[in-house]
């Protein structure tokens, strides 16, 4: 049985690794899944090996600075912009016993990289995806004089993101979940349940544990909130806070130790969304192999193609890879009530991102008022994961996002056939390196 966890579980989970390290470390590699994959491996393609060389090599150097530490210095090797600082003050960490709603956890993101930092502690600790490995986990050392700058954790992360929990044998994956929670961080409603807060979840059940900042009119969330015991869960509505802009002035925490004074909107939701997709590629790269292996194709290897698959095979694929499509197409993504608008300079660099057509029009544009994103096709389809899963699981994904694109998807998307057609014009003329080239019109 799964152990249920509470709302935020991203990097690692403390007491259970004190209670569950041993027997687990003995599970994770020796499991079909990390077995076929072979996550014991070094992870040599992701962008934290890519730093380590450099590091290693003298043509990067970070500096130590005031009571981040190299934080920032970290923040600009790996590209990553500061201002999408999202903040939880959840206790499920490894550093659980430095977070609070007054020194809440601080993570900032790219598109393939997670870094979170808490106030007062020596580890940075990071998630990246790895072009064969899927997500990989490290801590880094934030002292003044590090022996190894990076260390690959492939084994206490996992008690907690497994897709098994402690059981082991699932899948690495990210988690954001939404509790209410107590002024004494006890969990008094897990809202999402052990589901992870996706595009479909509404507004007002997100971000219970986070701290929330910018303007969404009249839609109402769970950010900001803490109750005094259960008791007020009948009132939750009263207790409510919402359009706040700044957290500095003195009314939730010191923000003094943190590069924002935010916990941006726009930010958190495309983090969800992204980690949403990424969780699935992840789970097609673990588990498709295992599936065909158990199905008795071992000899089916990632080079194979769609159509030379058993009928069999493609049966137990299809599921999957649905779920990979759906993700990538925002299908039933639920609507804003209302616009949205976050940190200017998060959203100006989140849309200066990917590639562009002759139109200026891309995949990373943010719509804000009927949903998040402009176009109905996830900027995620040029990601290096998308370009390295196994050959069939590419062949299945793109004809149907081109299929769907094409047949204007109707009856499954919440945008406009317009919208539709100019995502395949996006996509035909940037197309990403995995997709198959379109036959002329």
């Amino acid at each position: 049985m799964k152990i249920p966890f509470s709302f935020w579980q991203t990097f690692t989970c403390p007491l259970l690794a004190l209670l569950f390290a041993l027997p687990v470390y003995a599970q994770y590699g020796d499991t079909d899944e990390y077995r076929i994959v072979g996550y014991r491996a070094d992870a040599v393609d992701n962008p934290i090996a890519d730093l380590s060389a450099r590091l290693e090599s003298g043509e990067t150097r970070l500096i130590y600075s005031g009571n981040r530490g190299y934080l920032d210095a970290l923040l600009d090797a790996l590209s990553i912009d500061p201002h999408s600082q999202i903040l939880v003050f959840s206790k499920t960490s490894l550093q659980y016993q430095h977070i609070s709603a007054a020194t809440p956890r601080a993570v900032y993101f790219s598109d393939t990289t997670y870094v979170g930092w808490v106030q007062g502690t020596d580890i940075v600790e990071i998630a990246t995806m790895d072009a064969k490995l899927g997500l990989v986990f490290y801590t880094f050392d934030n002292t003044r004089e590090p022996l190894h700058y990076f260390n690959r954790e492939t084994q206490r992360c996992l008690v907690c993101h497994d897709s098994n929990g402690t059981m082991g044998g699932g899948t690495p994956l990210l988690l954001a979940h939404s509790s209410v929670y107590s002024v004494d961080s006890d969990n008094l409603l897990n809202v999402t349940g052990e589901e992870n807060t996706t595009d479909r979840t509404p507004v007002r059940d997100r971000w219970g544990g986070w701290y929330v900042t910018g303007q969404h009119g009249k839609q109402v969330h769970l950010g900001n909130l803490q109750l005094a015991d259960k008791g007020e869960l009948a009132r939750l509505d009263s207790f409510r806070v919402g359009n706040v802009d700044t957290l500095e002035g003195g009314r939730w925490f010191d923000t003094s130790p943190y590069k924002e004074a935010t916990s941006d909107i726009v930010a958190l939701m495309v983090f969800e969304h992204q980690l949403t997709v990424q969780n699935q590629i992840s789970y097609v790269k673990f588990k498709a192999p295992a599936v065909l292996e158990r199905l008795g194709y071992p000899q089916i290897t990632a080079s194979a193609r769609w159509d030379s698959l058993p009928e069999r095979a493609r049966q137990a694929l299809a599921r999957m890879l649905d779920k990979l499509v759906d993700g990538l197409l925002l299908r039933e993504s639920a609507p804003l009530e209302d616009a949205i608008a976050g940190n200017a300079e998060f959203t100006h660099w989140f849309q200066a991102q990917g590639p562009r057509d002759s139109k200026g029009r891309s995949l990373h544009s943010l719509d804000l008022k009927h949903q998040l994103f402009t176009y109905p096709l996830s900027y995620l389809v040029y990601s290096r994961d998308m370009d390295t899963l196994p050959r069939y699981a590419r062949d299945y994904v793109w004809q149907s996002l081109l299929s769907a694109l094409k047949n204007q998807d109707r009856g499954r998307s919440a945008w406009s056939v317009a919208r539709q057609r100019e995502a395949l014009e996006i996509l035909t003329e940037t197309p990403p390196a995995s997709m198959p080239r379109l036959p002329a019109d």
